[in-house]
């Protein structure tokens, strides 16, 4: 008798979800850490400041999308390349100590973006990057780059001398679950994928969340969830239960208060930099006001006819009975309302899109097969205007760390 054919992904009925296996999930929670453990980590053990590791991680992370977009790389690369940067720095130091070397954050951004290219299978020669990591960090994109250059080779010994060391950092653990690709099957699974404005805003926030050290403190469902729940929040959007009275978190297979404190994370990183910008006072991902225990979720709509069962898990810390908020907009599984082209991405930002054809909708061979480039899922303060990479100062998301401690020679300063 002929073995059965392996369970393709398209043999998957269209109202499941697949979930990660258990290996995936168990290598994840290695890399999950409490906000203590990242009060402490090598960096901050040598004398530097909370805040200033985090700007400097940020800025390692910037670099990754700049060199990525000049090298047309897929959103799902770069966003593995910051997630080996912010692991490294768990187990290695920016500072130098003695006669110990730090490790520079730029250096380690060419790397892990290096090894990111391969792991994900989107390789590019090791000339192109390093021309690439050339001029941005001498931020000239027409630079002509010798490859005979001092700079060149400075570069290309760094990338090829660190990889070991970031492997090694790593612990060999190169798979992981991409946020990105969780959150366009949980719009196929509603059947948002053609809601623009839903489906930017969700794509914006976890591109935001890689400037920061959430892959560090939450599991990539949860970060993919949590983008769509903020986005749904933003856009008055509530999501159907399922024929079994499962509300959509559940069927995500996340937890609700998890799903918030992920997005609260975020909106406490937004709310100084819009202070200090002095813009508009509403933020693109509001803290999640809603009490957990007093029935107000705003982004589940209850079945008609279907009794809610308190012991779900996190059913209990949603509204219970609760249809849907006045004015939400109800995302049936028969369907859902095409927005209009015009619609805004969220308040105070420009819309770019994501991975869209001529008709608004998503294109799902550019997610699925990670074949879109980077230049369709840029964070939204990191669209870079014309040729120019300096930062974009446009709506209020996180202050885009800019390479001002890169001398014009390309030597990277203190």
């Amino acid at each position: 008798m002929a073995p059965d054919s392996p369970l393709l992904a398209r043999d998957i009925p269209a109202h499941e979800i697949a979930l990660p296996s258990e290996l995936l999930l168990i290598a994840e929670s290695q890399w999950i850490f409490t906000e203590a453990e990242l009060s402490r980590t090598p960096t901050v053990l040598d004398g530097v400041s909370e805040q200033k590791e985090r700007e400097n991680r940020a800025k390692g992370v910037n670099f990754i999308l700049q060199v990525g977009i000049m090298l047309k790389l897929p959103q799902i690369t770069l966003s593995t390349a910051s997630v080996f940067l912010h692991r490294f720095y768990m187990r290695h130091s920016m500072e130098n100590v003695g006669d110990r070397q730090g490790f520079h954050y730029y250096s380690i951004a060419a790397t892990c973006l290096f090894l990111a290219t391969k792991v994900e299978e989107n390789c590019r020669k090791m000339r192109e990057l390093v021309i690439a990591c050339v001029k941005v960090a001498q931020k000239d994109p027409s630079k002509v780059v010798d490859e005979q250059d001092r700079e060149y080779w400075r570069w290309k010994d760094n990338i090829l001398l660190y990889e070991d060391r970031l492997m090694e950092a790593l612990c060999f653990d190169f798979s992981l679950e991409p946020p990105y690709k969780t959150l366009f099957e949980l719009l196929l699974r509603f059947n948002v994928e053609d809601n623009k404005r839903l489906r930017n805003a969700a794509w914006a926030f976890i591109n935001d969340s890689c400037m920061t050290v959430m892959c560090l403190l939450f599991p990539s469902r949860t970060i993919a969830a949590g983008a769509l729940y903020a986005a749904a929040k933003h856009c008055e959007v509530a999501f159907q239960d399922d024929e079994h009275g499962r509300p959509w978190w559940v069927i995500a297979g996340v937890d609700l208060a998890e799903m918030r404190r992920a997005c609260n994370f975020l909106a406490d990183i937004y709310e100084p930099t819009q202070a200090l910008r002095a813009r508009n006072s509403s933020i693109s991902y509001e803290r999640s006001s809603e009490d957990l225990n007093t029935g107000t979720e705003k982004t589940r709509a209850v079945r008609e006819g279907i009794e809610v069962s308190p012991h779900h898990d996190g059913e209990d810390l949603n509204g219970h009975h609760r249809r849907h908020a006045p004015g939400a907009e109800v995302v049936a599984r028969s369907g859902n309302r095409k927005l209009d082209e015009s619609d805004n991405l969220v308040a105070g930002h420009d819309n770019g899109s994501i991975a869209n054809n001529d008709n608004g909708t998503m294109d799902r061979a550019l997610v699925e097969e990670t074949n879109g480039t980077s230049k369709t899922g840029q964070s939204l303060h990191q669209i870079p205007r014309g040729n120019s990479f300096e930062d974009s100062n446009d709506g209020g998301g996180l202050v885009s760390p800019r390479m001002d401690d890169v001398s014009e020679e390309g030597e990277v300063e203190d």
